[in-house]
């Protein structure tokens, strides 16, 4: 039997062929303005231990430690690289991290190191002693320039050897964000192993030596 259409019933089964309405722009957190690429910078909230956008005014004020009292910190844009590293098979064991990806951060809040490495059901924290993990990455020059909150040293193993690269914080959880999506099944699957393929050829151009003025 078919149904009639009267004015209001036909006006509620032409909005189903309606363009969805665009997405909101994205807007700096802190002075609202609308962000684009060229001006889309990031800060940690350490307060909330979150990521907020900001544009690059904002962000510049955050540069300076102590700036806000504290609370929030701008994310560099450096890519260091560590091809001399220690960190051999042997030394990643004792990380005891389940799978082929970690990424390590001083958190001023927590006064320690911490361990997170992606998973299907986000950003996962490792369990495993910090003192460990100081231990093993005592194997990196790196390790010492790592600027607390808003940089990782970030881990990946592969059949023949470990990459290791300080980078900024919001890249890792860009990664963690990428593999929740795309992973499947037990190992993730072609397409996320793809995608990890491809986010590290990224990281690895990007990447440099590091040089005297890294140093805190």
């Amino acid at each position: 039997m078919a149904t009639r259409l009267g004015p209001h019933n036909a006006h509620r089964g032409l909005r189903r062929f309606r363009a969805p309405a665009p997405a909101a722009p994205e807007r700096c957190e802190l002075c609202g303005v609308v962000l684009a690429d060229h001006n889309h910078r990031h800060l940690v909230d350490t307060e909330r231990r979150a990521l907020a956008c900001a544009c690059t005014p904002c962000a510049l004020l955050f540069e300076r430690p102590g700036a806000g009292h504290g609370r929030f910190r701008t994310v560099p844009d450096r890519y260091l690289t560590d091809p001399g590293h220690t960190l051999d098979e042997a030394a990643w064991d004792l990380l005891r991290i389940p799978v082929g990806v970690a990424f390590f951060l001083r958190h001023t809040g927590l006064d320690r190191l911490v361990a997170l490495y992606p998973s299907p059901a986000g950003a996962t924290e490792s369990e495993l002693d910090p003192a460990a993990w100081e231990t093993v990455l005592a194997g990196s020059r790196l390790a010492p320039l790592l600027q607390p909150d808003v940089e990782a040293l970030l881990l990946r193993r592969t059949d023949d050897r470990t990459d290791c690269y300080l980078v900024p914080i919001d890249i890792c959880y860009e990664l963690v964000g990428r593999m929740r999506l795309l992973w499947h099944g037990f190992d993730g699957g072609a397409e996320a192993r793809a995608a990890l393929t491809d986010f590290f050829t990224t990281v690895a151009r990007r990447a440099r030596a590091p040089r005297e003025d890294d140093r805190p």
